[in-house]
This record gives structure tokens, C-alpha cells and sequence, in this order.
């Protein structure tokens, strides 16, 4: 493909991926009506026509998952009817995939009357159709605390030896982002292969495979841009003079830069079904990935009914640390993806650089706002202001496609409102395409004062909700005809509200396990930098190609590279061990040293921080961590009431929960507390494992949410080893007048403290 047809092929794609990144909610769910809702739907199936389902079979006695048997063995639950071979293939027709290592099972495809029969068949566990999931840089290290020859990169050697395996839409594997220089070979471990020829694939980029059924036969070229930018971000190498439309300007780099990346292509222009991602999860694990990244998700299911809990159950079992994103729904509660507690749940949050754009009336008011895209030539003149909205014509207000072409906006400033499942970007095209000279684009009242860098068509800022209220107020009783223009101020770094919670990064409660406080971290995913596969300004032949983009696609390949990290600073540490001291030692307080705000600049709340914003540095010497082994949430998962299948489903051997001793989810040694609370009190206990000095003394402080009261004991903990342990005791009892605040939820933590470290534990309360 030539550079212009490409170009032309990503600006059309770039639309419809920042579209799929972010989705805008207009309505407001609470706590206890996220609580209400939480039901699984089930869908009545077409009996007749054929679909992809995935087929959960029992694993017969003396077969090897190398054998092949697997195979023929899953076949064998088949339709007789479907038995002949495609030419050339030995590969059943209707199989879509066998699964080896993380489940034993199949997806294939069949009609809902083809199940039935299966159903009766010895062996046949369960079967249900596939759900499709959605996919959901140069400063954010620094903003971090990374930095080279110092620190958490200088003792983990920036991640080096670390496998990191990401399952997105592909990589551009010529991009400068994923070079090799001073990357050693990958370890001996590695079992994987790279789909690639030539020298696409080097110690930096060590697997590529393509999983995605809509795009069968096909390398792992990445034709969206997502998995490019998410690599990048996880582990790309030192790139410098990074910049998109000239902004931003510095060394781009990933949070592991010497960790090697094996990529597994799951998703395309449809989205990313259920099966490839459970197949892609199978190959990882028998690969011999140390970390895996997902930024997709398919909202809050029941654990035994989603395949990234279940592949994720398998890769915890063989020590592979996996962090998901929580899912752009927000600002909605109840509105998360990925909430098993053996996954790190990532939600967004913004860095301090913005790329400033301010809009200017024609009475002198100035709103600051946000564009990527700043041309150099643009007039500082006003110009005429319209906001086709304003007769209440909603097609209008948001600037959908094709409703300008009979509104006049010829060399106009347009405002268009936020939202109406347009992209931001689509709203400028169509302002550029009926003529318009600018776009002043205004968040609804769900985003407040989240505004977002994009790289729009035409001169564009994105401004407040405060901000649009005032402009439309203007514009509806200027006495004189309205006008506006758009300033570019261009890179300003410095914002002291940062760390803040964005509108679109969703929320708990943990709708699936409400005992098990999500997200469980925030990082950086607004307006991230990282490698892309083409430019997005000027359409140059040069391979350096960045863009910036935000989701909390973004903020979970940061928090993939700083467990990278964090593996090769502690290779003997478990996954939760690791998820421990990431949550543990995370930041409350913004720059400002107040606490985080979120998009209405008000005090975020803990179902959007979860224990908070990550802080790498911290992370790396946490002191204590609460650990947890695969086998210790079988308990756990009997309490959820699961039936014996079901558990056996997720952890993939005979459990029968009447043997067990099932304990309450608020029970799981979890490094957070998440509670319903009535009128009686809870208690819980907690182990914690000394990773700190090895003669030490943690004494408790406690900060009770509010009509509560908290009884710890001990309230002294003190140590004589490392890696000793030790157990403590809470107690939260509920107070007068818990629940009838109006208020339906309240927060605290506990937090251990040595003359070294502080080890903090958030606490969720919901009255019941």
C-alpha cells in the first residue's frame, strides 16, 4: 500500500478507534442501582443458525496435551454430519479452536440444536456462545518517577529478561519503538514462534501470532493502530524526538524498554471475539510469557462464564502476572470489566502535560481547552460562532454525520456537543466537510472537566462542560452577533491537579465479587504518546510515527510494564505478591499533595481510584505484601455459591465445594477490604508477608468510613525476618445513622507503618 492510500486508510480508522476507545454516558447509575442490576443476561440462540460457542469438556484419563489426542478428542464431540476436512487441512471444518493449556475445551462452529445433542455426549461439561469484547510515550515515565541509571529502572535493568505478552490488534513491527538495541536474547524459557519473515522479529519482538478468526491466514500486521501504541507503551525502546503535529516533544519510551514482547493479534475492525482471545491466552501460557496485557473487556460476568477470568485463572497458576483494563463506561458505578481479584484492574487517570487550545469570545472570555492538532497559520481574527444545537435538534448538537450539510457554518466557529456514540474526530469532519473554519467541542455533564488531546482535521478545542455552558450562553445572548477563535498554546506541562480520574474510566462496585474492592489502580490514560503505525499530521515516509490516544487501553499496558518491571526486580515474588505491593504503596494525593479529583474536580471516591494511582518507585520496596497462591481461591470461589462445575471450570481440576472450607469473598487475602454492611459487624483476617527489613515494627493507623468504627489486632506488628510472617484481625462495626446519610457508600483504609514503609489497605463500605 502506498503512503497516501495508508494515510487515508488511518485517518478513516483513527475516527472510528477513538470512537471505540471511549464511550460517553449520559445517565448516572449509583451505587445501589449498579448493585441492582447485577444479572446475568442470557440470550435466547437462533436453533438453526450457526454460531461460535465455546465447548468446556472433561479431560480424559492418560491424555498428553503434545499428543494430539486433545484434538481428536474434542472432535469427537462434533456433529457427524460436519466430519469432512477442508482441502489440505486435517483440521476439522467446524473447529475454530483447541484450547491445551488453559482449559480443556473447544470453540467451534454450531447451531443451538447441535449443542443440545452434545449436551448428551460423556465428557460434555458446558457450552455457551461467544460474547465479542471491544478494545478498551514521552512523559508518562518521567511523571512516574522513571528514570534511567536511577531508581526502580537501574535495579530492575528496565525490565530485562521479562516477557511481556499483549493481546491486541497486531504490532507494526518495523516501527523504531520495537528495535533491539541493548536488548539480550530472550531467555531460554521461551517457547513461542514469530509469524513474521526476515528481520521483523528480533530480541526486542520475539513472537507475533495471528489469532483473529476475521482476519484468517493473515500475519499479525496491526491494521487499527491499538496494538501498536499499547506495545509501545508496555515496552517500547527509546525513541527520540517523538512528537505528533510537532507536540509533545521528547524520547519516547515504554514503561520495560529492555523487556521482549510476543504479540498476539485477538482483535480487528469488528471487535475481538471471546474464543480467539481464550486461544491467544493458551498460547501465551504454554509460551512462557512472564506478564500478559489485555486492554479489551466485555463488561462484569460471572467468572465462570468469561474466558479472560478463566485464561487468566491459568496463567496466575504457572506465575504469569496479568493486568486487564477496567473498561471506558464511567463514570457510571458499576460499569467494570476484567473484576476477577487474580487480575490487576486498571483504571484512567491524566498525566500533567496537556497540548493547550484556548477558545476565545468575542466579549474576551477564554476557556481553556485541549487539541492535539494546533496549526501554525490558523487566524487569530474572531470569527462568526454558531452552535447548531441550539434549537434542541440533538443530530444537530452533536454534529453527526451528514447533519450540516443544510446548516450553514461557512467560515464559522461550530460548536458541537460531546457524545451521541460519535467520535470526537468525526464531529471536526463533518464541521470541516460542510464548510466550517473551527470546532469548539463541549463535554455533556457526565465528563465535567475531562478533555481529551485529539488529532482533529480541522483547528478544534475540547472544553469543559463548565466551559461549554458559559460559551452556549453566550452565544444565546450576545447582543451583538457572536464570534470566537481558537489560540494553540501547544505543550504545557506542569498541571498540578494531576494524577486526576477521567469521566470515561469505569467504576465499581465489583458487580461479579462485591467483596473485592475494583479497579484496583489507576495510571496514566489520557492523552498518551506512543508508537503508531503511520503519521497522523503530514503523512511522512519516516517510521518514527507516534500518536496520542487515551483509554484505559492506556493505562493498562503502563501498569504491564511496571510489573515487568517489578518481575525483574523480584523474580521470586507471585503475581499477587507483585499486585500487592502496586496497590499497597499507591498515591492518594495529586501533585498539589490534596486528594485525587475526578471529572466534576471534586474528591474522587474509591470505587473510581480503587487503593489509588500507581507509584512504580514505591512499589518496588513495599515493606509487606499480602499474598496469595492459585489453589487459595478455590475457598473463595465456593462462597460465591458457584456449583462445583463452575469452579471446576475457572480453576480447570475436580473441585468439590462440600470438601472445602469455603470462606466469604471479604475473607480472600486480598491487599483491600470491600463490604456490604448491615447491622452486624465483620471481621476479617489478614496475613501479611515481610519483604522489608528484616527486623522491623509496623504499628496500625486506622481512618474508619464514616458510621463505622474498626477494632485491629494486634495493633503492632513486629518481625525478626524476611519474608516472615504474621496475621492480624479487623473488625468494622457499623455505627448509628450508617445508610441514612443518603449516601449509599463511604471509604477508609488501614495502614501499617514502620519507621521505613507505610503499607496502606483501602476499605469499601456499602450499607445494606
Amino acid at each position: 500500500m502506498d503512503t497516501s492510500k495508508k494515510c487515508k486508510v488511518f485517518e478513516a480508522l483513527l475516527c472510528l478507534l477513538v470512537l471505540v476507545l471511549v464511550t460517553n454516558c449520559s445517565a448516572s447509575v449509583s451505587v445501589s442501582e449498579a448493585l441492582a442490576k447485577k444479572e446475568l443476561i442470557v440470550e435466547e440462540d437462533d436453533q438453526n443458525s450457526l454460531n461460535t460457542y465455546i465447548v468446556f469438556a472433561e479431560k480424559p484419563n492418560g491424555v498428553s496435551v503434545q499428543s494430539g489426542d486433545l484434538s481428536s478428542w474434542y472432535e469427537s464431540f462434533l456433529p457427524a454430519a460436519t466430519t469432512t476436512n477442508a482441502v489440505g487441512s486435517n483440521k476439522h471444518p467446524r473447529l475454530v479452536h483447541a484450547y491445551q493449556n488453559v482449559v480443556t475445551g473447544f470453540a467451534a462452529k454450531l447451531s443451538g440444536e447441535e449443542v443440545k445433542e452434545m449436551e448428551k455426549k460423556k465428557g460434555f461439561v458446558s457450552a455457551r456462545k461467544q460474547r465479542m469484547f471491544s478494545l478498551q510515550t514521552t512523559h508518562s515515565p518521567s511523571f512516574l518517577g522513571l528514570n534511567q541509571n536511577l531508581g526502580l529502572w537501574n535495579e530492575s535493568k528496565l525490565g530485562n529478561g521479562v516477557i511481556v505478552g499483549l493481546l491486541d490488534t497486531g504490532i507494526s513491527p518495523d516501527h523504531p519503538s520495537f528495535s533491539d538495541e541493548g536488548v539480550p536474547p530472550p531467555p531460554a524459557k521461551w517457547k513461542g514462534s514469530c509469524e513474521f519473515t526476515g528481520a521483523l522479529c528480533n530480541n526486542k519482538l520475539i513472537g507475533a501470532k495471528n489469532f483473529a478468526t476475521q482476519s484468517p491466514g493473515e500475519l499479525p500486521f496491526d491494521e487499527e493502530g491499538h496494538g501498536t501504541h499499547t506495545s509501545s507503551t508496555a515496552a517500547g525502546n527509546f525513541v527520540k524526538g517523538a512528537n505528533v503535529f510537532g507536540n509533545a516533544k521528547g524520547t519516547a519510551v515504554g514503561m520495560a524498554p529492555y523487556a521482549h514482547l510476543a504479540i498476539y493479534k485477538v482483535c480487528g475492525s469488528l471487535g475481538c471475539s471471546e474464543s480467539d482471545i481464550l486461544a491467544a491466552l493458551d498460547a501465551a501460557v504454554g509460551d512462557g510469557v512472564d506478564v500478559l496485557s489485555l486492554s479489551l473487556g466485555g463488561g462484569s460476568a460471572p467468572f465462570y462464564a468469561d474466558s479472560i477470568a478463566i485464561g487468566a485463572f491459568a496463567a496466575t497458576q504457572k506465575g504469569i502476572f496479568v493486568s486487564c483494563s477496567a473498561g471506558n463506561e464511567g463514570p457510571d458505578y458499576g460499569s467494570l470489566s476484567n473484576e476477577a481479584p487474580w487480575i490487576l484492574t486498571v483504571g484512567a487517570s491524566t498525566i500533567d502535560r496537556k497540548i493547550k487550545a484556548v477558545a476565545q469570545l468575542g466579549n474576551g472570555q477564554l476557556f481553556e481547552g485541549e487539541s492535539l492538532f494546533q496549526p501554525k497559520d490558523f487566524t487569530s481574527a474572531l470569527l462568526p460562532l454558531v452552535y447548531p444545537g441550539a434549537n434542541g435538534n440533538q443530530s444537530l448538537a452533536f454534529c453527526a454525520p451528514g447533519a450540516l450539510k443544510d446548516f450553514d457554518v461557512q467560515g464559522k466557529v461550530v460548536v458541537c456537543d460531546r457524545g451521541g456514540d460519535i467520535g470526537r474526530i468525526a464531529k471536526g469532519q463533518e464541521v470541516k466537510s460542510a464548510g466550517g473554519a473551527a470546532m469548539i467541542l463541549t463535554n455533556q455533564m457526565p465528563d465535567g472537566f475531562s478533555t481529551l488531546a485529539d488529532a482533529h482535521v480541522l483547528p478544534a478545542t475540547h472544553v469543559s462542560y463548565v466551559a461549554g455552558l458559559q460559551i452556549k450562553s453566550y452565544y444565546k445572548t450576545s447582543s451583538a452577533p457572536p464570534t470566537a477563535t481558537i489560540l494553540f498554546k501547544g505543550t504545557v506541562i506542569g498541571d498540578s491537579t494531576a494524577p486526576a480520574i477521567t469521566s470515561f474510566s469505569s467504576r465499581g462496585p465489583n458487580l461479579a465479587s462485591n467483596g473485592i474492592l475494583k479497579p484496583d489502580i489507576v495510571g496514566p490514560g489520557v492523552s498518551i504518546l506512543a508508537a503508531w503505525p503511520v503519521s497522523v499530521d503530514n503523512c511522512t515516509t519516516s517510521k518514527a510515527t507516534f500518536n496520542i490516544i487515551s483509554g484505559t487501553s492506556m493505562s493498562c499496558p503502563h501498569l504491564s510494564g511496571i510489573a515487568a518491571l517489578l518481575k525483574s526486580s523480584h523474580p521470586d515474588w507471585s503475581p499477587a505478591a507483585i499486585k500487592s505491593a502496586i496497590m499497597t504503596t499507591a498515591d492518594t494525593v495529586n501533585l498539589r499533595g490534596r486528594p485525587l479529583v475526578d471529572e466534576k474536580a471534586s474528591p474522587a471516591d474509591i470505587f473510581a481510584t480503587g487503593a489509588g494511582h500507581v507509584n512504580p518507585s514505591k512499589a518496588n520496596h513495599p515493606g509487606l505484601i499480602y499474598d496469595l497462591q492459585p489453589e487459595d481461591y478455590i475457598p473463595y470461589l465456593c462462597g460465591l455459591n458457584y456449583t462445583d462445575q463452575q469452579v471446576s471450570t475457572i480453576v480447570q481440576t475436580s473441585v468439590k465445594c462440600s470438601d472445602v472450607t469455603i470462606i466469604p469473598e471479604g475473607q480472600l487475602n486480598y491487599p483491600s477490604f470491600s463490604l456490604l454492611l448491615g447491622s452486624e459487624s465483620q471481621t476479617f483476617t489478614r496475613t501479611v508477608t515481610n519483604v522489608g527489613e528484616a527486623s522491623s515494627t509496623y504499628t496500625v493507623e486506622i481512618f474508619a468510613p464514616e458510621y463505622t468504627g474498626i477494632s485491629v489486632n494486634p495493633r503492632t506488628i513486629t518481625f525478626t525476618e524476611v519474608n516472615q510472617k504474621a496475621q492480624y484481625t479487623i473488625e468494622i462495626i457499623p455505627a448509628s445513622g450508617a445508610g441514612t446519610s443518603g449516601k449509599d457508600f463511604s471509604q477508609g483504609y488501614v495502614k501499617w507503618v514502620s519507621d521505613k514503609y507505610s503499607v496502606r489497605s483501602q476499605i469499601s463500605v456499602i450499607y445494606v
